[in-house]
């Protein structure tokens, strides 16, 4: 009987250890994450970016889907197509709450071009991408030379359950395009 005591603890401490690791682990299934294209390049009229042309002209400021479904300790991939800058707010923000006036709710760009009013409304955001700016500079010999495209990734952890409210810190598409959409957490 007395052989059976120490398997006994050591059953009880694996099993504990079992219980308190996957807590730690990042979660899976159907809603451990989800994609939003963050604007898009148009290909109507037929688009050439070849070897790095990008005119702004030719993006579409728009989140797709507008909303996506989530678990609490998941994360959304914001696939950034263009000049953009994925800022989401805490749970319950609203488009309306987020003051955008020049110059005392916005910041300039730092990089190419510089100057670009960007959102900087601190209430309730939990995240702000990237200056869109900043992204780096490719050196080729003249006549090719100038900053790469603004494409890229960036992926938000949502740890608590919500509604948050993301928007494109790029003011004018949010003020004038209506750039914004929602992330919905479940428990």
């Amino acid at each position: 009987m007395a052989r059976s005591t120490p398997s006994s603890i050591g059953l009880v401490a694996i099993l504990s250890v079992g219980l308190v690791v996957p807590s730690a682990v990042a979660i899976d299934g159907p809603l451990a994450s989800a994609t939003v294209s963050f604007g898009q390049w148009r290909t109507n009229p037929a688009l050439d970016r070849f070897p790095i042309l990008s005119e702004r002209a030719t993006n579409q400021h728009e989140l797709i889907p507008s909303q996506v479904t989530i678990k609490a300790g998941g994360a959304v991939n914001f696939i950034i197509g263009g000049f953009h800058q994925p800022t989401v707010y805490d749970d319950g923000t609203l488009p309306a709450d987020i003051n955008t006036t020049i110059p005392t709710d916005t910041t300039p760009s730092t990089g190419i071009p510089s100057g670009v009013p960007l959102i900087n409304d601190p209430a309730n955001r939990i995240y702000r991408g990237q200056d869109p700016s900043r992204q780096p500079i490719l050196t080729f010999p003249s006549p090719i030379s100038g900053p790469v495209s603004q494409d890229r990734v960036e992926v938000v952890h949502f740890p608590k359950p919500g509604m948050y409210l993301v928007i494109c810190g790029v003011r004018a598409h949010f003020v004038d395009d209506k750039m914004f959409g929602f992330v919905r957490v479940l428990p």
